[in-house]
């Protein structure tokens, strides 16, 4: 059901933990299925210097986390804007269908967190793009 790399990165998660004094952090959920994902964010002279993550949920919202973590530190927060959850999904070599969700949980945690830095900064926040939301429009969602 999940690529080895899905598989790594639950069971050896990258960049797990907590920034206690994070320049931007992002929560994002979902109550249908109970997934928690929280981005925290270090930046200098707008680069991700460093980047953590807490998850509560299933493997593929944690190796979701994990891999979307590595895709962002040391770029731009405009690099980092642009990853989206098909990235995160193909550095994953694939979820199932079923489990897309998680990375778009992935992508909206990073969005959350570079506007909650973007806002502690001053500036405003960035818009979304349309069409992406965490839903499940067909009742489906396994743990």
């Amino acid at each position: 059901m999940y690529s080895e790399k899905v598989m790594d990165h639950f069971m050896n998660p990258r960049n797990q933990g907590e920034i206690t004094d994070a320049d931007g952090v992002g929560e994002v959920g979902n109550p249908t299925c109970g997934d928690i994902m929280r981005i925290f964010l270090s930046v200098k002279e707008n680069i991700i210097t460093d980047v953590k993550f807490q998850t509560f949920g299933c493997g593929a919202a944690v190796a979701s986390s994990s891999m979307a973590t590595e895709l962002i530190k040391g770029k731009t927060l405009e690099e980092a804007w642009e990853v989206s959850n098909k990235a995160v999904a193909e550095a994953l070599e694939g979820l199932p269908p079923i489990k897309m969700h998680c990375s778009v949980l992935a992508e909206e945690g990073i969005h959350k967190a570079i506007n909650d830095y973007r806002i502690k900064q001053g500036l405003p926040p960035w818009e979304e793009k349309a069409g992406h939301h965490h839903g499940h429009d067909d009742g489906t969602c396994e743990t």
